[in-house]
C-alpha cells in the first residue's frame, strides 16, 4: 500500500471521494444513511453539504435531511461555519469497535513485519475503495518511511491488497466497479484497460498474491494477499510495502509465504 490518497477521478484527495456511476437515488433510506455517515466520517473534515452529497451521491434535499436526524442523535457535529463533522456518538462507537479488536491481530502484523523488516498494512474492502486500518512501520534500520496512514481511502485497481480483493470478487461486481471508477492513471505502470487488469487478477487467484509494482506511486512496490471472510468474500488484504531502490520484485515475491500466512491467520480474526 503506497502513500497518495485518491479520489475515485485519480486526484488527490483527503475528502470524501466522489462515488460515480450510479444514480443519486441510489439504495434505500437505510444505505443512502450510511453512506452520508461514511462521507462525514472520511479524512478531510469537517465537510460542506455539497461535498458531502457528491460523495454520497444522494441528492441533496435527502443528504441534509439525513444529516438534520445524525446531528439530533450525536453521530455528526454541525459546525459554526455549517460544516458536518463527526460527533461524539460516532467517535465512542470506533472507541467501542477498536477496543473489541483482538490483541492477536497486533501479533499477527507484528509478525509479518519481525520476518520481512518491512512495513506493514491491514486494509478493508470498503464499497470503491480499501481503507486501511492498521500500520506498522518497518525496522529502525529502515532507511524510508511511507505517506499512508490508518483512514487512508485507496484504489483497488492499483495497489496490491486492492487487486487482492478484486480478484476474489464475483466477476460480474469487479465489471461494474470498473464501470463505475473507471481505471485511472496514477503512474505510467498502471493497468488503465479492463483487459489487462483482468489477466493480473487471473494470476492473483492462481499465485495467492498481488504485487503493485509502482502501480499507485512512484518507487514504491507492495505485496499483498487477501483476508477471506466464511463465504470466501474478501473482506480486505494484508500487504508488505518496500521501496524500488531497495528491494528488487523477486526480493518482494520471496516475502509471499509470509503474507499469505498472516492473511489466512487474519481471517477468523476480522
Amino acid at each position: 500500500m503506497s502513500g497518495v490518497p485518491v479520489s475515485m477521478d485519480g486526484t488527490a484527495a483527503d475528502g470524501p471521494s466522489a462515488r460515480t456511476g450510479r444514480t443519486s437515488a441510489a439504495g434505500s433510506a437505510l444505505e443512502k444513511s450510511l453512506r452520508v455517515l461514511e462521507a462525514v466520517a472520511a479524512p478531510g473534515g469537517p465537510h460542506r453539504l455539497a461535498d458531502l452529497t457528491a460523495a454520497a451521491a444522494v441528492p441533496k434535499s435527502s443528504t441534509f435531511r439525513i444529516l438534520a436526524s445524525l446531528v439530533d442523535q450525536g453521530f455528526v457535529r454541525q459546525e459554526a461555519d455549517s460544516r458536518y463533522g463527526v460527533g461524539p456518538r460516532l467517535r465512542g462507537l470506533s472507541a467501542l469497535v477498536g477496543a473489541g479488536e483482538p490483541a492477536s491481530i497486533g501479533r499477527i502484523l507484528g509478525e509479518l513485519r519481525r520476518a520481512t523488516g518491512q512495513t506493514v498494512h491491514l486494509a478493508l474492502h470498503s464499497g470503491q475503495t480499501i481503507t486501511c486500518i492498521r500500520k506498522l512501520e518497518g525496522g529502525e534500520d529502515q532507511p524510508f518511511r511511507t505517506a499512508s496512514r490508518v483512514g487512508m481511502r485507496m484504489p483497488l485497481h492499483t495497489t496490491a491488497i486492492g487487486k487482492s480483493v478484486l480478484a476474489h470478487l464475483p466477476a460480474e461486481e469487479v465489471r461494474e466497479l470498473i464501470g463505475a471508477t473507471g481505471l485511472p492513471r496514477r503512474t505510467p505502470h498502471t493497468l488503465t484497460t479492463a483487459g489487462a487488469l483482468y489477466t493480473q487478477l487471473a494470476a492473483v487467484r492462481s499465485r495467492g498474491f498481488a504485487v503493485d509494482d509502482e502501480e499507485n506511486e512512484p518507487t514504491i512496490r507492495c505485496i499483498g494477499a487477501p483476508v477471506l471472510g466464511p463465504t470466501g468474500r474478501p473482506v480486505g488484504g494484508v500487504s508488505v510495502t518496500t521501496v524500488t531502490f531497495l528491494v528488487s520484485r523477486e526480493e518482494i515475491e520471496a516475502y509471499a509465504p509470509a503474507v499469505r500466512a498472516a492473511a489466512e491467520a487474519l481471517a477468523p480474526l476480522l
